[in-house]
């Protein structure tokens, strides 16, 4: 067969394949998909079905924390966290959760992670995924203004002035759900949004909630942060008691996880249900930190906190 005709043949083939498929290169843009509240040893059938979700997904596994039920022991991260979201472990970036400090200074959970969970058994780091810059905090140590934690961040921040931020932890500023609000997460918040931080993922409550993006004290801001409250991993489902401004998605009673797909300038996300629910949200947005314009005159509008 002749050489032009090989061409052909596989250029024929080529667009006979789905878009999707064709779409895949080795360069892809990066995925970060998870949700936090997930290994409950007195019912494992949720974080079962959540963790079959992340069998077919490719990517970076987040953990809002609230890894394992009920006290984050050694012997609850083995029976019922490993057998369900342990078997991505090794692709796994973990937030602590207050379940998870049911077991004094959260020692099993540092255990269990290893050098996933960060170094010195803080619950705090950092890391780069593709073009973004990722953060994951610990909710359940001191996070107010001039904190350690607190100003590791500003300085970690201020050393990856990357185009687009993303930060977890567990503990929601705001939340529509029965645990409702965590002003003491304000300082983070600020710190985050002086920095033009695009997106927070939090837990703790069993729900699934999209916020518009907003300033600390929760004005509506389109150069705001985006909040995604995702405590769907698998742990009992909880209700909505009061509905907090800029809500602008939500759901109780749904498994699933929230896939983040990582453009350089932008970001898609994608609520997906466990097998059986038809509720599911999705979207894109662009990342708003051009990292000399809107971070920069923010801390230019007055002193650093902490």
């Amino acid at each position: 067969m002749r050489p032009f005709r090989i061409i052909l043949l596989v250029l024929l083939a080529s667009l006979a394949l789905p878009h999707s498929a064709r779409s895949q290169t080795p360069d892809s843009d990066p995925v970060l998909v998870g949700a936090g509240d997930i290994a409950e040893c007195a019912n494992l059938e949720g974080s079962q079905q959540t963790a079959s979700l992340l069998d077919q997904i490719d990517g970076t596994v987040f953990t809002a924390g609230d890894n394992a039920y009920n006290a984050g022991t050694a012997q609850e991260f083995r029976r019922c966290y490993e057998p369900t979201w342990g078997r991505h472990k090794a692709r796994t970036r973990p937030a602590p959760g207050n379940h998870d400090y049911g077991s004094p200074g959260a020692l099993p959970y540092y255990a269990y992670f290893g050098e996933n969970a960060g170094p010195d058994r803080r619950g705090y780091y950092s890391f780069d995924l593709g073009a973004w810059h990722i953060i994951s905090l610990n909710s359940n140590i001191p996070v107010s203004a001039g904190s350690p934690q607190e100003k590791w961040l500003r300085a970690d921040l201020a050393e990856h002035r990357a185009v687009c931020t993303l930060a977890i932890w567990h503990h929601p500023l705001f939340s529509s759900g029965p645990h409702g609000n965590n002003p003491r997460m304000k300082d983070l918040w600020r710190a985050l949004y002086d920095f033009g931080a695009d997106v927070v993922l939090n837990g703790h409550d069993h729900d699934y909630e999209r916020f518009a993006p907003q300033d600390p004290d929760g004005q509506a801001d389109p150069q705001g942060i985006r909040e995604f409250v995702v405590g769907t991993g698998g742990a009992s489902a909880y209700p909505f008691i009061l509905i907090k401004p800029n809500s602008e998605v939500r759901r109780s009673y749904v498994y699933g996880v929230l896939k983040l797909t990582l453009h350089p300038t932008s970001y898609d996300w994608e609520f997906i249900s466990t097998q059986g629910q038809t509720f599911g949200d999705s979207g894109t947005a662009s990342c708003h930190n051009q990292a000399d314009t809107v971070g920069l005159a923010r801390l230019a509008s007055g002193p650093l906190i902490g």
